[in-house]
């Protein structure tokens, strides 16, 4: 009683603050201008170091970016380009690859969508749009845009400038090209030729920018005399035919999808002259399914990282000219090795992250030897590192159980690692770096606090704020400050990271709780860091919910033994979590209604609130699915084998187990289901094949679907929509006091 004391009051004050909040509608929350301001996009230090560039969103319409720069030294900001300077008044166009090559990146925007500066003089920067492809040059009398002249003809895609500015390199109808830059009259020069419709070079395939995090195709060596070009088969692909179902009409789109336990892609890679030489193509053995990245090292040698179709190793090979390929280091976990983008040359050799110890952790190898040398102790596990110098590197690392992320620096040579100025308890900061590693475009954000960035020296120097509209006047209104929460995992001893967000206004009686979790691997939902999800859990406070968010097992940010959970299991290990979660609620919270807790949860979240009222045990009222996956085998290869392995022999048991439409007869709570029919990451099939498992099973549920809409279900409007119909369900079914 003591312990809750403390509690009871902190509610309570906490409860008479947010009732004095002026009422936030759904139509607010999802308008123009966004409540938390529009953030600044892929930020970069230029080469030379004079500017920070970024995305904007536009004063106009917020779902459109313009290309901005601002001067690193301090002063204003300004608009370089908009996608409307150029099209005149055109309607903006996006093939299907490019479409999806943008959700690949989880970029629902229009208009300027990516840039990067060509050369290292900070005199240019080069965007594609439209199909077409643009340079904007930064003069004496301001920034100066022109469309490149090329033949007209399927998009020019992924282009890229040469480290000294001169060439440019892109991909058309499969193809890679390469233009120089310095003659007016200059003709693209055509390095390959046998593009198809099922082969094609320098992109991306699905599975590696999907579920690798690698988005490029090629790389351009440090003299720009040559190309690393990844060489994508996609004709053993299964072909799966979507129906994008709009209002107006239906769409068949044909995309080559790997299923699990499908083939893949045949990826090799081949170093081309940009002159037009002979290609050389580096071999790897057959065992080699993925690469996870590749480039040069600064001598000239290209490299590749791959993995085994299991994943449980990840190879960092070399590739010196006239010599046999060379193995400099070797990753293995019996569970799988997470990808990384962990590869700096040093003085002191190759740094490089690893989870071997139990924790990740930063450690330096000898690239002739392959001798490891531990580096970083961190109490908790390191996100990655940023930048290292002759002295020292720089990197991220979790903190507080994984819900603090800080920036620390640590010398090269030993000894401890010490906190960048600006740390603080409740935050969560990141940091890219220029060239040289002695400056850093810091990201800071706390909960309730959007993102802003700042550009910082290594030293003491004060931090140089950069551009980035301030939050609407009003955020400060919902704030609505976390509880943490003490609960334990289903196996008795494991912490759990759990948020609870009290009703906004005391009420009589208990009170119904939503609960928004996301349950699987890769990712983590409870930290200090900015919430994109505030403002709604403000609106349901003030609706007269509580609401918890929670991370279970498996997650990300914690030790190896936590993110490993999910070996060869969905669906047992975080809903035992979950479940376990929910009913520790109501003896850490006074006044929640356990007959009355909800559930929301999206793409594998999704997953998780099906499966979740799937379940004759479940402590669930209702629950929220939207774009579940609901059949693993129809989800991706590199994905879905990682945590499950193949779906043949003892592992098909993984599969059958996490199968829903099997579980279609357990349902009995009110179960809402939300699916974009234009979804090329989670089908709509999955929907579709629950839909009818429980209509068969003679079930009753609610089914929301957008028009060719795709994973995100982005836009304003169906946003709205989507938040109104939850709103309702929610309200229908958990029934909060007026």
């Amino acid at each position: 009683m003591k312990r809750l004391l403390p509690l009871l009051a902190a509610l309570c004050a906490t409860s008479a603050v947010l009732a004095q909040a002026p009422t936030l509608s759904l139509e607010r929350l999802t308008a123009d201008p966004p409540l938390a301001g529009r953030l600044p996009r892929q930020a970069e230090i230029s080469p030379g170091g004079h500017w920070v560039s970024f995305l904007r969103p536009s004063q106009a319409d917020s779902e459109v970016l313009e290309l901005w720069a601002q001067p690193a030294a301090g002063g204003e900001p300004r608009k370089l380009v908009a996608a409307a300077d150029l099209l005149g008044g055109a309607e903006q166009k996006l093939s299907e690859a490019e479409k999806m090559a943008l959700e690949r990146k989880r970029i629902s925007q229009r208009g300027i969508t990516g840039y990067q500066w060509c050369g290292s003089d900070d005199a240019a920067l080069l965007f594609p749009l439209s199909g077409e492809l643009y340079i904007v040059r930064l003069t004496a009398t301001g920034p100066q845009a022109h469309k490149l002249a090329l033949e007209a003809g399927a998009p020019k895609l992924e282009p890229r400038c040469a480290p000294d500015g001169k060439t440019l390199a892109y991909v058309q109808g499969g193809n890679l090209f390469v233009l120089p830059l310095a003659a007016a009259d200059a003709r693209p020069r055509q390095l390959t030729s046998d593009g198809s419709a099922t082969l094609g070079w320098g992109l991306a395939e699905f599975i590696a920018a999907e579920e690798l995090s690698r988005q490029r195709g090629y790389w351009w060596s440090p003299d720009g005399k040559s190309l690393l070009a990844l060489r994508v088969d996609e004709a053993g692909v299964a072909l799966k035919t979507r129906a994008q179902i709009f209002a107006d009409r239906t769409a068949m789109t044909e995309q080559r999808y790997p299923a699990a336990g499908e083939a893949n892609a045949r990826v090799t890679a081949f170093v081309l002259d940009a002159a037009g030489g002979p290609p050389r193509e580096l071999p790897l053995p057959a065992q080699a399914e993925y690469i996870a990245r590749a480039g040069w090292f600064a001598d000239g040698t290209p490299w590749l990282q791959w993995f085994t179709r299991d994943q449980q190793r990840l190879t960092l090979t070399e590739f010196k000219a006239a010599a046999a390929p060379r193995d400099i280091t070797m990753e293995t976990d019996p569970a799988w090795v997470e990808v990384h983008d962990d590869l700096i040359e040093t003085p002191r050799g190759l740094l490089w992250s690893s989870e071997a110890s139990g924790r990740r952790q930063l450690l330096l190898i000898d690239r002739a030897t392959g001798r490891r040398t531990p580096l970083t102790r961190s109490p908790e596990p390191v996100a990655h590192a940023v930048c290292a110098d002759a002295r020292q590197v720089v990197f991220a690392a979790a903190g507080d159980l994984g819900k603090r992320q800080e920036l620390y620096s640590q010398p090269l040579a030993g000894g401890p690692a010490k906190a960048l100025p600006g740390a603080a308890e409740r935050q969560w900061r990141d940091a890219k770096a220029d060239g040289g590693c002695t400056r850093l475009l810091v990201t800071r954000s706390a909960w309730g606090q959007p993102p802003r960035l700042e550009l910082r020296g290594l030293g003491d120097a004060p931090a140089i704020a950069l551009a980035g509209d301030a939050p609407a006047a009003e955020l400060k209104d919902y704030s609505n400050t976390p509880q943490p929460l003490q609960l334990t995992a289903a196996d008795g001893r494991t912490p759990l990271n759990a948020f609870f967000f009290a009703p906004r206004a005391a009420q009589p009686g208990r009170h119904p709780v939503i609960v928004m979790a996301y349950g699987g691997p890769g990712a983590s939902t409870v930290n200090w860091g900015w919430g994109r999800d505030m403002a709604l859990i403000a609106y349901w406070q003030q609706r007269g919910y509580g609401v918890m968010t929670l991370d279970t097992r498996g997650m990300q940010h914690r030790d190896r033994e936590f993110t490993r959970a999910h070996r060869a299991a969905f669906g047992k290990t975080e809903v035992a979590d979950l479940f376990a979660a929910v009913r520790q609620l109501p003896a850490r919270v006074p006044g929640v209604d356990p007959a009355r807790i909800g559930f929301f949860g999206w793409s594998y979240g999704g997953f998780l609130g099906a499966r979740a009222v799937l379940d004759a045990d479940t402590p669930f009222a209702a629950a929220v699915a939207v774009a579940p996956v609901t059949d693993w085998t129809l989800y991706d290869t590199a994905y879905t084998e990682r945590y499950l392995g193949l779906p043949e022999g003892g592992k098909a048991l993984a599969y059958a187990d996490a199968n829903l439409p099997a579980r279609a007869a357990l349902l009995s709570r009110p179960l809402l289901l939300v699916h974009g029919t234009a979804d090329d990451n989670v089908l709509f099939e999955h929907t579709l094949r629950l839909v009818e498992a429980l209509q068969n099973a003679g079930k009753t549920f609610d089914l929301q679907i957008y028009p060719g809409k795709a994973h995100g279900i982005a836009g304003r409007a169906a946003r709205l929509h989507l938040y109104r119909t939850m709103d309702v369900f929610f309200q229908r079914h958990l029934r909060p006091a007026p």
